[in-house]
Order: structure tokens, then C-alpha cells, then sequence
């Protein structure tokens, strides 16, 4: 299936794999790209080291086009957008607005630049500085997210662009991805699904967590850095939302030493991306404090297994979900899918089924 999207990044799919931290790692990306998808790292949770040994990684374990996620705020950006220049990557994908000089200086250099969107504006403010496409994340989507529906926000930044829009949120199938192309999408993105694959190095019973949960077990909450995150509800989530202000910012204290001594970084460092995200994101300096809660609570889920230690970041679609294929078998599922959908089940001129 050629689109937009399979033009303007080499891939065979048009399914983007999208930069989960401590998910979205070489294992996961390597087995999406094989499978003729689009996988984005995640290297807000890597040190710029980490990260070059990731990238050398999937490029040793296949040639196919991949993607790494920026925090646009980061004080290293440009540091991390020199490692994906001189690596040869593909793609540079963004959580937040990348400058315009930021945004040249990739194009120049060949890379492919898409940064996420949760607001039409935002989507016009960023085609007018010159990125090659933009990622739409509706309300449904894990981790921070908004209050508009992907089918309502769609098709308002469709309309509003004229580059490649990526639809996000709510996704999980072939169903799906002949929605999004309904609406204009050139493509879909997950991570959820993603998530849920027995390529995803998330621990097993992180994983069956997720698969047990119903639609109304995934929930929004504020309580872990200030703000809106979807994830799954659990007894830590629900004591973070009872947790007063002084114990809620003596936890993240704690985090941030832990995030500091886990990623390398100075306080120094660490205070001047602060600084970026208040500003970025016009948050009080609670909510910038609140924000070292987010990396650590994820690895401890994520990464070490611990449900009562941690969160679990999820879209709404985590309800729908109740097998873990592998990332070949879902993307082949998926395609087979919009195919069968296309050819077969949608309506003709004269109502009937084609």
C-alpha cells in the first residue's frame, strides 16, 4: 500500500512503531523496520552514548529505514540531532515543536523531520517552519495527551496542511488504518499495539496487565508530572491522585536524583531542561518538578517489572487488545486486514457490500 507516508520514508507500510521511553529500544524498532514498518526509538531516556549504540544496533541488525524521537526541549537536542545526521537515520520525530533552526538543520542534512501535534494550530505552526509531516495524536492516545477525539482532530489538521499527516490514537488494526486513510491520513501510529508484541521487551507480567485491563481501566490523571497522562489504573495511580502536594513533590525530589544518576546528566543539565520545558509548555515550577516523576515511575514498570513501583503508560485501545503477536505478524495482520476492507466490505454506489 503506497501513500504519503511510504514515499517520504522509504518504508513498505504505511504503520509507524512510535518512541515509547524504555519501550521503543532496538529490539522492537529492529523488528518493525524488518517488517517493512516505520519504528521510531525513543532516546529521551537515553544518554546521547546510549543512544549512538542504539542507532549502531538497528542499523547492524537491518538496513531498513528507522526513526529516532527528540524532546525538542532537551538542552542536548542539537547534540542528539548531530548523532542522527553523522548515523545516517532516517528520520528525526519530535514530541515537541523542533525549532525552525533545528528544523533546517536536519532537512539539510537529508533527515526526514515529523514532530507529534495535538492541536490544528500547532500542525500550522510547524508546516509554515518546514517539516516534512506531522504526527496527530487525538485524546485515545498513552501518555500525554488531550481532550479531542483522534476522528474530531483528524481530519481538522487534514484539512489544515497540505504535508503527510500520521493519525495516532485509538489504533490497533486494519479497521483502523483504512479509517485514518478515510479521513486523509497517509498512515497510522502506534504504541500501545506496538507494546503489546512479543518483540516488546516490556516484562511479561507488565504485559498481562495491559491484556486484562477493559477500556474503562485506562484513565487520565495529573498527579504524576502536573500534566494530562493516560495510563492504566492501579493502586499506585490511585494513591499518586490521593498523595498530597508536599508528599507528591518530596516523591519526584527523590526520581529526579534517581533520573540524574540513571542518565548521567548534571543538575546543571537537568535544571536547564527544566527551564525549557516551563517555558515550552507554560508550567508552573511545580509541574516542572512533577515532571522528574514520569521517567523514573515508567522505568519501573517498564523496565524492571514493578506494578506497584510504577505506571504503565496506555492508549484507550489497550480494552480492545488481547494477544501478543509478534510485530511481523501484527503489521502482516493489519495490512491483510485494510486490504480484505478495501476490496470487500465497503459500500457500493448502490449500498450494497463490494
Amino acid at each position: 500500500m503506497e501513500t504519503a507516508l511510504t514515499r517520504l520514508v522509504g518504508v513498505t507500510h504505511p504503520v509507524v512503531q512510535t518512541g515509547m521511553g524504555w519501550v521503543a529500544g532496538p529490539r522492537l524498532v529492529t523488528a518493525t523496520a524488518r517488517a517493512g514498518g516505520l519504528g521510531i526509538l525513543a532516546s529521551a531516556t537515553m544518554s546521547p552514548d546510549r543512544l549512538r549504540a542504539a542507532v549502531r544496533e538497528v542499523k547492524e541488525r537491518t538496513d531498513a529505514p528507522f526513526g529516532v524521537n527528540l524532546r525538542a526541549d532537551a538542552g542536548d537536542a542539537g547534540e542528539r540531532a548531530d548523532i542522527i545526521v553523522k548515523e545516517g537515520v532516517r528520520v528525526a520525530s519530535f514530541a515537541l515543536a523542533p525549532s525552525r533552526e533545528l528544523i533546517a538543520r536536519l532537512r539539510d542534512a537529508g533527515v526526514v523531520v515529523i514532530p507529534s501535534v495535538g492541536a490544528r494550530r500547532h500542525a500550522e505552526k510547524v508546516a509554515a517552519w518546514g517539516v516534512d509531516a506531522v504526527l496527530v495524536q487525538g485524546g485515545e492516545g498513552g501518555g500525554h495527551t488531550g481532550a479531542v477525539a483522534t476522528t474530531v482532530l483528524l481530519p481538522q489538521v487534514v484539512d489544515a496542511v497540505d504535508i503527510p499527516v500520521i493519525a495516532a490514537g485509538g489504533f490497533r488494526d486494519g479497521r483502523g488504518l483504512v479509517a485514518a486513510l478515510a479521513h486523509g491520513a497517509a498512515g497510522i501510529a502506534m504504541g500501545t499495539r506496538f507494546l503489546l508484541t512479543s518483540d516488546s521487551t516490556v516484562p511479561e507480567p507488565v504485559k498481562a496487565r495491559y491484556l486484562a485491563a477493559g477500556v474503562q481501566d485506562v484513565t487520565v490523571t495529573t498527579k504524576v508530572d502536573g500534566l494530562p497522562h493516560r495510563m492504566l489504573r492501579s493502586e499506585l495511580v490511585d494513591a499518586l491522585e490521593r498523595s498530597g502536594r508536599t508528599r507528591a513533590l518530596a516523591r519526584a525530589l527523590r526520581h529526579a536524583a534517581a533520573f540524574r544518576a540513571d542518565s548521567g546528566m548534571s543538575w546543571r543539565a537537568m535544571v536547564r531542561d527544566g527551564l525549557a520545558m516551563k517555558h515550552g509548555h507554560d508550567l508552573t515550577w511545580s509541574q516542572v518538578l512533577l515532571a522528574a516523576n514520569t521517567p523514573m515511575l515508567l522505568r519501573a514498570a517498564m523496565v524492571d517489572g514493578r506494578t506497584d513501583l510504577g505506571v504503565m503508560a496506555s492508549g484507550q485501545v489497550a480494552g480492545l487488545i488481547d494477544d501478543l503477536p509478534s510485530v511481523q505478524d501484527l503489521i502482516h495482520a493489519i495490512m491483510t486486514e485494510a486490504a480484505d476492507v478495501l476490496t470487500n466490505r465497503l459500500p457500493t454506489p448502490d449500498g450494497c457490500s463490494a
